[in-house]
């Protein structure tokens, strides 16, 4: 997948177009993974993407060509920075797909703060689609005969928009609804 995307980005970062410390990043949520929802980026940017309130707006003017990119992954990452960076003259000009949209929304980027669902882990630490979590105490999956154990570790979880209660996560092989007061984030 790394070669293809190299081949894509012209070996560049497909958000600020540097060329070293390049990495493949995922853009989540993912469905199935793979090439159609990655992009090649630079370190720069995946910790900006990454850790919110480490933007450096002058790294992100970037985004004035990144957001007319081909791919969409680059598009949906773009969309959320200009959100995230407030950037309403970009926005205005940038046309995505409902499809696309949706998935550019998907992690709670360009929503106003008094709308956005925070979920919270046992300690009140915030928790972030694609994070990692652990249970603190043996839960029975209902509707059927599992029981997901304390300290079973839940990666790459999703969250439920509309409750800030709610989680889902794979637990042995199964994606399960996990309600956030019984997990600690790693």
């Amino acid at each position: 997948m790394e070669r293809t995307l190299n081949k894509r980005s012209g070996s560049q970062c497909e958000l600020c177009s540097a060329t070293e410390n390049l990495k493949v990043y995922q853009v989540l949520p993912t469905k199935k993974g793979g090439l159609d929802e990655s992009i090649l980026a630079c370190s720069t940017c995946i910790d900006q993407i990454e850790n919110p309130g480490n933007e450096d707006q002058n790294h992100w003017r970037c985004l004035n060509e990144s957001m007319w990119s081909e791919p969409i992954p680059v598009q949906v990452v773009s969309w959320r920075m200009l959100s995230r960076l407030q950037n309403q003259e970009l926005l205005e000009q940038m046309y995505l797909d409902e499809e696309t949209l949706a998935w550019a929304q998907a992690t709670g980027e360009g929503e106003d703060d008094e709308n956005k669902v925070i979920h919270r882990d046992s300690n009140g630490v915030i928790l972030a689609i694609g994070d990692s979590v652990v249970l603190i105490k043996d839960l029975k999956v209902k509707g059927s005969s599992m029981v997901a154990k304390q300290g079973t570790a839940v990666r790459n979880i999703r969250l439920d928009h509309e409750n800030a209660e709610y989680i889902e996560g794979r637990v042995d092989g199964q994606t399960i609804v996990i309600i956030t007061q019984y997990v600690k984030k790693i």
